[in-house]
């Protein structure tokens, strides 16, 4: 599963992939594990087609438990079974922009 991660100020981004342990997606498909780090990096990624940024490699879905609450056609039972997920930096908070509404 590929885990993409816009949210460049959270602990838990590594090179725009999570690290976290877990992922919980809340009903407003907010990612509730979002935490602020120390300093804010600079996304790179809204320049890729000037450069590529550097990507992590991406995580084994074996590797991290994704739940969710919201309403999406990959929710099952309250786990993500999307083939990956991305969340983008809007409004200042992390959204799951994988979410397709039921």
């Amino acid at each position: 599963m590929d885990i993409r991660c816009r949210k460049t100020g959270c602990v838990f981004n590594d090179k725009y992939t999570c690290k976290a342990r877990e992922i919980m997606v809340a009903k407003s498909c907010v990612c509730k594990k979002f935490e602020k780090g120390e300093k804010e990096l600079v996304d790179k990624s809204r320049q890729m087609f000037s450069k590529t940024p550097i990507y992590a490699p991406q995580r084994d879905s074996k590797t991290i438990k994704i739940d969710c609450q919201a309403s999406c056609l990959f929710n099952k039972n309250g786990d993500c079974q999307a083939n990956g997920i991305t969340l983008n930096d809007l409004k200042n908070r992390a959204y799951c922009v994988t979410f397709l509404k039921k």
